[in-house]
């Protein structure tokens, strides 16, 4: 009876990654490479620091756009990492990066605005494109490409009613690091069809092949860029949910107003975290970094060595390998299902990222370099 009270909106189809953890119940030797959550713990002194200012009484509603040192350690940071200027007006302390995507989406989408978004890519977005009225329109990326957006490719796909394109760059899942040269063809895209750009920047330390490039970063490219980033990835602090929207102030303005009306402001023990991550923080991310850029490289190597698997080596960013299984005869979701039973490994389906995802597998390399060799030992005896 509950289920005609359910609203429209909300009738998604579970994704195979929804599915994994029923079907993997009980596995007691398991090896879990299916979600994006670092297993290392958040560095002791930004727990710490946002601990002593809770003690200090920072446990309330701080104003709806985030604390001002917070906001200032944003802009500390853009200055000081990638040489970008940006002003304290320009930012928003969000509840987390998948928040503020969904924000920027419910706050400049209106009913019937179509949003060009890469195939493959991270697998909320359609969600928050059509929760916010909009429809999601796909355009290819492709493994010849090493998975980078193409304008060229986004272009055909342009109508009267687009209103913008969506970015993960670093991309989740294929792992895919835009060039400037990319950057610079999708703003000049953007400018010939005056259409946003929704830039998701929260890999921004995983970037190997190329340094990381921000959309802000190409001249012009602000007055019409929404970027999201985190404390998630960075600083792998996936529970502190903390997140931030750099716009144009009246985007700004228009996130913030939707915002009040959801969850209010951003949690405060988790900005004190953030003021002294990004003021200070770096310094403590380091050896995680060398340990994610080694687990990613010795990790590829190894998939290329078991038979009809390859994958992307070097790597060129984020934490995930996205890996080609076609010559093993087996679709995406099978290959998925044999080697959860078979092997107790659990991996992604690509299908789960989009159409051109099909005959791929994501695998997080979120555990230890021992275990991840173990998976592929146990792939590889299976003989696919």
């Amino acid at each position: 009876m509950a289920k005609k009270f359910i609203a429209d909106r909300a009738e998604f189809k579970p994704s195979v990654l929804m599915q994994l953890a029923g079907l993997s119940k009980g596995m007691d030797d398991l090896i879990d490479l299916s979600i994006g959550d670092p297993d290392f713990t958040t560095p002791e002194p930004i727990l710490t620091a946002g601990y002593q200012d809770a003690l200090k009484g920072y446990t309330h509603y701080s104003p709806a756009k985030g604390y001002p040192d917070t906001i200032q350690a944003v802009v500390g940071s853009y200055k000081r990492d990638l040489g970008i200027e940006i002003a304290p007006e320009n930012v928003l302390i969000a509840a987390s990066g998948a928040y503020s995507c969904f924000l920027a989406c419910f706050s400049t989408i209106n009913p019937g605005d179509e949003l060009l978004v890469a195939d493959p890519t991270f697998l909320a977005y359609k969600a928050q494109i059509a929760y916010a009225g909009g429809m999601p329109v796909f355009f290819p990326t492709y493994e010849k490409d090493d998975w980078r957006i193409k304008a060229e490719n986004a272009e055909p796909f342009i109508t009267e009613k687009t209103k913008g394109i969506f970015l993960c760059n670093p991309n989740n899942p294929t792992g895919a690091c835009l060039h400037r040269e990319d950057l610079q063809a999708i703003y000049d895209l953007a400018e010939k069809y005056d259409l946003m750009i929704y830039a998701d920047e929260i890999y921004t330390a995983y970037s190997y092949e190329v340094p990381f490039t921000s959309m802000l970063s190409i001249p012009g490219a602000a007055k019409r860029t929404i970027v999201i980033n985190s404390l998630s990835k960075n600083f792998v602090a996936t529970g502190a949910r903390l997140g931030w929207i750099i716009a144009q102030p009246e985007i700004i303005n228009a996130c913030t107003m939707v915002g009040v009306n959801v969850v209010y402001t951003a949690p405060a023990i988790s900005q004190r975290m953030a003021k002294f991550a990004l003021n200070q923080g770096t310094q403590y991310m380091g050896d995680i970094m060398k340990e994610f850029k080694d687990r990613m490289f010795k990790t590829a190597e190894r998939i290329n060595r078991i038979p009809h698997l390859s994958v992307q080596c070097p790597p060129p960013g984020t934490f995930y390998l996205f890996v080609n299984v076609k010559e093993t005869g087996l679709d995406d979701v099978e290959f998925t299902m044999k080697v959860l039973k078979e092997a107790h490994v659990t991996v992604v389906p690509g299908s789960d990222f989009g159409e051109l995802g099909k005959g791929y597998v994501r695998i997080c390399a979120t555990v230890g370099l021992p275990k991840l060799m173990e998976a592929c030992d146990r792939i590889k005896a299976l003989g696919l």
